[in-house]
């Protein structure tokens, strides 16, 4: 899967992300509930990814034959595959670019 043309998330709109996630759940903003929030986006993705591989195999055996729904969970693992992605290039960005930083 190619997703090196995914590059349409600014860092504005993370920064707005993480404010509005520190908002709803009532935390503080503070590294590790960001760190957190990294955690459970690559758990969710990896689940979408596995639910979307267990219903390619049951589509496969014949066990499912509503390729509505197969293609509904590929395209969730896929989206957020690619949000993932994105969000692991920023924050390598925004590494890079601290670490550039001249003191």
């Amino acid at each position: 899967m190619d997703v090196s043309a995914l590059t349409n998330i600014s860092s504005g709109y993370l920064k707005d992300m993480v404010e509005n996630v520190s908002e709803y759940e009532g935390r503080d903003k503070s590294f590790d509930n960001i760190l957190q929030s990294a955690v459970d986006l690559l758990e969710e993705t990896n689940d979408m990814q596995n639910y979307a591989e267990e219903a390619e195999i049951q589509f496969a055996l014949g066990y499912a034959t509503n390729t509505h729904d197969l293609r509904i969970a590929q395209e969730k693992a896929n989206i957020a595959l690619m949000y993932t992605v994105a969000v692991r290039d920023k924050v390598l960005e925004a590494y890079k670019e601290i670490m550039n930083m001249q003191m």
